[in-house]
């Protein structure tokens, strides 16, 4: 059983097989494999509807993907449960391998009930969406690899016009733009990255934080609005001499 385990799980992309060593008792190890191999069961029933898969896919309960032609998934790619795709975009839904949508997250570049496109999202490898995310990708969103992005993150690429006073706000539409997450980020929890942002690489946002402006590479910000508080590569250099 664990044999087999093991084999699910490299083929899956979860983690490596050593996960599950002595410490583990067999029926834990059971209970593991069942939820898998009924997520790796769901995600076979979804590829035929996708607009390209390159490999497994595990898929939790109640995951709703509408418009599932405009998604394109890498290998080992990974839908918790409950989370929501919006597909339908110009540019699509892209996630690179094993990349993992969180439970509950949701993916919207577009209304439900019609109306312009939105333009779309590309996740890199080996990120992922957190749990309980808002990725409103209206305007163009580009999540790069290894990109760690923790629970209740919202990214938003699009803000609400409100230039004209004598006329409602809702009814003056919106303005695109785009949101670039660069490789190799922290993105901490309860974090907000608004339209037209740039993280640079390396950089890690704090929890809580609200960022408005473009964080340069390897930078750490905090605070509301978000504000530089030191530079990771500064530090690293400084350990080096």
């Amino acid at each position: 059983m664990r044999s087999i385990l093991k084999w699910l799980l490299n083929k899956s992309g979860v983690g490596s097989s050593n996960r599950f060593n002595a410490e583990w008792d067999g029926m834990s190890v059971l209970r593991v494999f069942l939820m898998l191999s009924v997520c790796a069961i769901r995600g076979l029933l979804r590829i035929p509807f996708l607009g390209s898969a390159k490999g497994i896919l595990l898929i939790g309960k109640g995951v709703i993907i509408r418009h599932a032609k405009h998604l394109h998934v890498g290998k080992s790619f990974i839908a918790e449960d409950y989370c929501e795709i919006q597909s339908i975009s110009r540019r699509g839904i892209v996630f690179g391998n094993r990349v993992t949508v969180g439970r509950f997250a949701i993916i919207r570049p577009t209304n439900f009930y019609g109306g312009e496109l939105g333009e779309g999202l590309k996740v890199g490898n080996n990120s992922n969406i957190g749990p309980y995310n808002y990725i409103g990708c209206s305007g163009y969103i580009e999540i790069g690899n290894n990109v760690l992005i923790s629970p209740r993150v919202s990214i938003y690429a699009e803000n609400h016009a409100f230039s004209e006073a004598d006329v409602v706000m809702k009814e003056q539409g919106v303005e695109r733009s785009t949101v670039i997450i660069e490789d190799d980020c922290w993105i901490a929890a309860n974090s907000i990255i608004l339209s037209g942002v740039r993280v640079g690489r390396g950089s890690i946002v704090a929890a809580g934080s609200v960022v408005s402006k473009d964080v340069p590479p390897y930078s750490v910000v905090a605070g509301v609005p978000a504000k530089i508080i030191r530079s990771r590569k500064n530090e690293t250099n400084n350990e080096t001499k």
